[in-house]
């Protein structure tokens, strides 16, 4: 009889501790949403004033171009060519911020954590994969000023020199960075102090968040 008595009273603290076992995770996820939810209002900040300074920067590129374009001469062509090229990575820039924004503002935190996590990590790879695409620009700053009127026939030697190895570093600078965005290099801070401009650190943030949740789940 005091057996049948203390497996009922197992039970019914096995019942307790499973019932506030269920409350507690409940909780947890709830903070975890609202934690995640407040990190990320700073990547929606961010996006959107991104959005904003993208149009300013396309605009000022398109009239230039199409300036350059109306008044054509072959002293135009270095800038013409930078200038077109820097034009269309940043309207890819430009679209990968608009999808950014609508991504982080979908998430529905009351959803399934696996479904988040998936969110958040297919933010942040689109993440590393635009600042990889960003950085394909570089080189042409270094071109853009060029002219067929002055370079390379009017200038000395040295010059021409410089002129090669500037260029020449921007393009092995670029290739460097194109080579290692990647999310294999998430664990090293350069690379997460990196791409934290284009929204990086907040996502990581998040994703931490949800990591917890995870821990806590194995733990119990």
């Amino acid at each position: 009889m005091e057996n049948i008595e203390l497996i009922n009273i197992w039970k019914k603290q096995n019942a307790k501790i499973e019932k506030t076992l269920v409350i507690n995770k409940l909780l947890l996820k709830e903070t975890i949403g609202r934690k995640a939810e407040s990190t990320l209002k700073g990547l929606v900040k961010l996006k959107t004033a991104g959005i904003v300074s993208f149009v300013f920067y396309l605009l000022i590129l398109g009239y230039a171009l199409l300036y350059a374009i109306s008044n054509y001469s072959s002293a135009s062509n270095y800038f013409i060519v930078s200038v077109s090229a820097i034009a269309l990575i940043n309207i890819k820039g430009f679209a990968d911020y608009i999808k950014h924004l609508a991504w982080t503002k979908n998430i529905n935190y009351d959803g399934s954590i696996m479904e988040i996590q998936k969110q958040l990590s297919r933010l942040q790879l689109s993440i590393i994969d635009h600042a990889k695409i960003m950085c394909l620009q570089f080189p042409f700053f270094t071109t853009f000023y060029l002219s067929d009127n002055w370079f390379p026939q009017n200038v000395g030697l040295p010059y021409i020199i410089f002129q090669i190895i500037l260029t020449g570093s921007f393009i092995y600078f670029s290739f460097w960075l194109y080579k290692n965005h990647k999310p294999e290099n998430l664990n090293k801070k350069w690379f997460r102090n990196l791409i934290a401009g284009s929204g990086g650190k907040s996502v990581e943030k998040a994703i931490e968040f949800y990591r917890e949740m995870e821990e806590f789940e194995k733990e119990n």
